[in-house]
């Protein structure tokens, strides 16, 4: 089928580009004309804080428990002067303005809840956002606030809170494309075969943010969905057609025809790129089993893009090769040339930097005229390929092999050092303290801890139902157990559900302030001891329903939820990476040590990106402060990771295992295979790397977070474990690495994701160009 599938593209490229570019526009027109959804706010899970949550929307209007915001200012005239009171009442007005939005201003009479500092130089107006409003809406409402802030002399006004906070495309991945450029080139010695891979995996990404865009309309998901989307699926693109391209260039050289290498390109490669492709969908949406929305959207939102990437690579490609037939192995210098311009372009719009966008303009004035040129529109040379014995990757094969034992524990000790830190990895959620210092953001959180303390960003929320009247003295209890409480800034006294009648009302909401920030360690402590000891103290022998909630709260038992999860989902995704090699190589052996490896290399990104952006090693030079790692992370990590190293697993054994099944030589097939994949695995591993780590060029801590511990895992899976750890174990092993009982050789299905070695003789007939 696959055969065919590249035959037709191929000979119907017209056809296939035409469909591919009308689908393109009507997915950029629907998504243009419906607009996005993205949603940061994530469903809390049965726990106590959901249950706090369901008394507030119960008693207090639902007070608390959606979207927030703050208007902050400070000013040394004092919030009382007059000019300041005048200019901050207008700018409340004009908040309060927006449909969806409720403000309570620091100048109304005072409720249960401070909003002025005690020396009256700083104070905050609460935005409370309304449910129905997407990010998309209230970053917009965030923006226009912030160009409404009056200019007056020592008054500064700040907007808080990540959900006003401005939403920005990102712009990394051209820093990406700019060197993959440079990689494809290096790697294929030809602009026109560096050009396909960038074209599809510029329309799979494309086209993939564009659907998730509107996706969003139908699935919560947070708006950073869009900068994985762009990251895992830039990555992914030109990977997977590198491959491709590869395959039918080998074709070429072997004398095939452009249309017969085309076909055994996707028969082969292809057919390796979609069982690639599909594992990494298949680990992406068992995130779907967590149960949760905003998980479930981040999972979907990522295997979306990779899908579309997939596709493109399998009927976009083939087509393109169409034109390109014989060509893709001639280069002229002008060519050579204004690909340079253009990759400084790309790296221009990247890091901000305009003046070297005139790298476009230039090169499409050397395409356009230096085929006129003498000099410029010669060949660039080709320099024949050396004999496999003399190749580098050869050599060091043979190196490995000949100590094997030596060089594995060398491989396994690294592994594991850099693993360490993840022994002291610690789930949470950073705060807005980690957002850039130059954001608004950042300075309305800094404004708060300066002028309330640190805890006071993180309020937690204590919801009291009374059952009985006997409950009012349980009340008093708890109050004063509260304030008595280690770790405590403040208590504000108890707000009735019923103002009207206080001492009768249902429910009551106390407001207790942390001594430490949000996403430190002692106020996960504090509350813990709060949930466990204080309060079931406080209200022992009542009937008082006391439940602590808010966000901090809720992250915490975010947290606590996944982590009580991750191991289940580890386990899900190992397991079918075993029985997806196992029958792909029909081996016993091979996936075993393949899923060791990948467990290895994977901790040891966790344990560099806990020592990061835990620690807070190297933070001045990634612009970021020690905090927790967000939950979510290490199940996408190990999805994408696992999903990506199985590429390369097959890339790499097959050719292995097609060298053993010639010869019956354990040992030379390990460095023949190593050999013939080194060049592509080390191109399509470099990609990765620059195109996972540009992202750390993002302001979002997530976005570099995710973009440090992929770029890592990649690079370590492709060096250690394909350069070191592969031929030491394979050599050991020798010919048992084939090994598979036979009773289990006839239950296991049989996978064949190399394809067979007829699509050359099919006959080339027909086709329109």
């Amino acid at each position: 089928m696959l055969v065919a599938l590249g035959r037709w593209c191929f000979r119907n490229r017209w056809l296939t580009v035409a469909a591919w570019i009308v689908a393109m526009g009507a997915i950029f027109a629907t998504t243009g004309a419906i607009g996005a959804a993205f949603n940061a706010a994530f469903e809390i899970p049965d726990s106590e804080s959901r249950r706090g949550f369901d008394a507030l929307d119960t008693h207090f209007d639902g007070f608390g428990s959606g979207q927030s915001g703050s208007i902050v200012f400070r000013t040394d005239r004092g919030i009382d002067d007059p000019e300041v009171r005048e200019a901050m009442e207008e700018l409340f007005a004009e908040a309060a303005s927006f449909e969806g939005v409720t403000v309570s201003s620091p100048y109304e009479e005072p409720g249960s809840f401070t909003q002025v500092s005690e020396d009256r130089t700083v104070a905050f107006a609460a935005v409370a956002l309304s449910a129905d409003l997407d990010f998309t809406a209230t970053s917009e409402i965030g923006e226009e606030l912030l160009d409404q802030r009056p200019e007056l002399a020592g008054l500064q006004v700040e907007i808080g809170g990540a959900a006003l906070g401005p939403f920005e495309p990102p712009e990394s991945e051209f820093i990406g494309l700019a060197f993959a450029v440079v990689v494809l080139i290096l790697a294929f010695g030809s602009v026109l075969a560096m050009g396909l891979p960038i074209s599809v995996a510029v329309a799979g990404v494309g086209t993939g943010i564009a659907l998730i865009t509107l996706i969003s309309n139908v699935i919560g998901m947070p708006d950073f969905a869009i900068q994985i989307g762009a990251m895992i699926g830039l990555g992914v693109g030109i990977d997977y057609a590198l491959f491709i391209v590869t395959r039918y260039r080998e074709g070429i050289h072997a004398g095939q025809t452009p249309e017969d290498a085309t076909a055994t390109a996707i028969d082969t490669a292809g057919r390796a790129v979609i069982f690639a492709g599909l594992t990494v969908v298949i680990s992406l949406l068992g995130m779907l089993l967590i149960g949760l929305s905003f998980i479930s959207g981040l999972g979907i939102g990522a295997a979306v893009t990779v899908t579309i990437t997939m596709i493109a690579s399998v009927t976009l490609l083939p087509a393109l090769i169409g034109f390109a037939r014989e060509r893709v192995e001639i280069t002229p210098w002008y060519s050579l040339v204004a690909a340079g311009f253009i990759s400084l372009a790309l790296l221009g719009i990247g890091i901000g930097v305009p003046t070297l966008l005139i790298g476009m303009p230039i090169a499409v004035v050397l395409f356009i005229v230096g085929r006129w040129i003498p000099r410029l529109k010669e060949h660039v040379p080709h320099r024949p390929p050396a004999p496999i014995e003399q190749t580098l990757a050869y050599r060091w094969s043979r190196l490995i092999q000949a100590r094997p034992w030596a060089w594995l524990g060398v491989g396994v000790l690294l592994l594991v050092i850099l693993a360490a830190p993840v022994l002291s990895l610690r789930l949470g959620f950073s705060d807005e303290g980690n957002y850039p210092e130059e954001t608004s953001t950042r300075q309305a959180y800094d404004l708060l801890a300066e002028g309330f303390g640190p805890g006071f960003n993180g309020p937690l929320l204590v919801t009291a139902e009374v059952e009985e009247p006997s409950d009012g003295a349980a009340l008093q209890s708890l109050i004063g157990a509260l304030e008595g409480a280690d770790g405590v800034a403040s208590v504000a006294p108890p707000f009735p559900s019923d103002p009207t009648n206080p001492e009768a009302s249902p429910a009551y909401l106390i407001q207790v302030i942390p001594d430490t920030a949000p996403q430190d360690e002692e106020t996960s402590t504090f509350v813990e001891a709060l949930r466990d000891t204080v309060v079931p103290a406080a209200v022992a022998g009542s009937t008082l329903d006391v439940n602590i909630t808010g966000t901090v709260a809720a992250n915490i038992d975010f947290t606590g939820y996944l982590t009580g999860r991750i191991i289940i989902f580890f386990g899900a995704v190992l397991t079918l990476s075993f029985l997806l090699l196992m029958a792909v190589f029909r081996s016993l052996l091979v996936p075993i040590k393949a899923v060791v490896m990948n467990m290895l290399s994977i901790a040891s990104a966790y344990g560099i990106v806990v020592a990061i952006f835990q620690w807070g090693w190297l933070g001045s030079l990634f612009g970021i402060d020690g905090a927790p790692i967000e939950p979510f992370i290490p199940m996408m990590m190990f999805a994408i990771v696992f999903g990506l190293s199985m590429d390369y697993e097959v890339f790499l054994l097959s050719r292995v295992k097609e060298e053993f099944d010639r010869s019956g030589d354990a040992v030379g097939s390990v460095a023949d295979g190593l050999a013939s994949t080194a060049r592509v695995i080390t191109a399509a591993a470099a990609i990765m790397v620059v195109v996972f780590g540009s992202f750390v060029f993002e302001d979002d801590r997530i976005i570099k977070l995710f973009g440090v511990g992929l770029a890592v895992a990649v690079m370590l899976d492709a060096t250690v474990v394909r350069l070191l750890l592969v031929p030491a174990t394979m050599e050991l092993l020798g010919s048992r690495n084939w090994w598979l009982p036979g009773w289990l050789d006839r239950v296991i299905p049989t996978i064949n994701v190399e394809g067979g070695s007829t699509a050359a003789a099919e006959p080339a007939a027909g086709g329109g160009d």
